[in-house]
């Protein structure tokens, strides 16, 4: 590993400390010529939130991808640890000629999105105060806007690739910040918060915490998931949204019901939408697990890969390719 550290002072693009040009630290990636470089994100509130970022060489500038997969959490190590045992999707960008990178973000708020509504800023003391912390999806936002000033990075060609609650994430994302995304994969995404689902015996409430348990929802009835949307809350959500939307769902999941619903109130919208749904049994199935330190995609996650990765040529591709 080569390490570099972010001083504090003016950068090539960016004030203060860990906010300068230069990588936390960069490493190797097993197999790959591109290195990985890990850069922490000033978000909302001043907090840090790190990502790392991959191009595809180190000259020109190129579309990026942000990917993303589930709750919170991890920092540092979880990146470390996504990059070197699930290498193949960004190898498989990368050599598509897109810079890529996973980002970290706080915990999921359970509820949060719903109960706290937009995030808004005022003045205290010659400082900010806000009527919420920021939530996990406005850490997204923060990471997109610092590697949006990389000199590697096409500043107006971001896209975004969501799995599990991080697909939720997206619709979050695209639906308080229209404008920052050019397209945007939304995998399996677990959208009862966005949808506003009336759960009620599907998902009891834990005695020890107060929260709800999830985890065995069984919601593959699309039917069954429409008449407990609270449709007009659902589609006022959609209808800010401005990024092309490829829905992904997974055949024998307990949340396709979620999933197709998702997409089905995009396309009554009038959004640029797609739908596709494919038999694995991998929650997550568009990030392969690397086996001994060798990518070992199934044929699925291939032709799975593929069609997200012409979805994003569609959008994304610069101009003149």
């Amino acid at each position: 590993m080569t390490t570099s550290t972010g001083g504090s002072g003016t950068g090539a693009w960016g004030t203060g400390a860990w906010s300068t040009g230069e990588p936390v630290f960069t490493e190797d990636v097993e197999g790959s010529t591109r290195p990985a470089a890990y850069y922490l994100a000033e978000s909302r509130d001043g907090l840090y939130v790190p990502y790392v970022l991959r191009t595809p060489a180190d000259e020109g500038r190129f579309p990026f991808v942000f990917l993303a997969y589930g709750n919170g959490g991890g920092g540092i190590g979880w990146l470390r640890q996504w990059v070197h045992t699930r290498p193949y999707i960004m190898e498989r960008l990368l050599a598509a000629g897109y810079a890529c990178g996973w980002g970290r973000y706080r915990t999921e708020v359970d509820l949060g999105f719903n109960r706290g509504g937009p995030l808004r800023v005022d003045g205290r003391q010659g400082m900010e105060v806000m009527n919420r912390s920021p939530l996990e999806f406005e850490d997204e936002v923060a990471i997109l806007e610092h590697v949006r000033r990389h000199p590697r990075v096409d500043a107006g060609n971001l896209g975004h690739i969501g799995v599990s609650h991080a697909g939720e994430m997206l619709f979050k994302l695209a639906s308080r910040y229209p404008g920052m995304l050019r397209a945007g994969v939304a995998s399996e995404p677990a959208n009862h918060e966005f949808l506003d689902l009336r759960l009620g015996d599907a998902a009891p409430v834990n005695p020890a915490t107060g929260l709800r348990d999830i985890e065995e929802m069984q919601m593959q009835d699309p039917a069954w998931v429409r008449a407990r949307t609270h449709i007009p809350l659902a589609r006022e959500r959609i209808a800010p949204i401005d990024v092309p939307m490829l829905v992904m769902g997974r055949d024998d999941d307990h949340l396709q019901g979620i999933f197709r619903v998702s997409y089905e109130l995009l396309d009554e919208a009038g959004k640029d939408a797609g739908w596709v749904s494919w038999d694995h049994p991998l929650h997550g199935y568009l990030f392969p697990v690397a086996a001994g330190g060798t990518p070992g995609p199934d044929q699925v996650q291939e032709r799975a890969i593929d069609g997200v990765i012409a979805f994003l040529d569609r959008y994304m591709k610069p101009r003149g390719h």
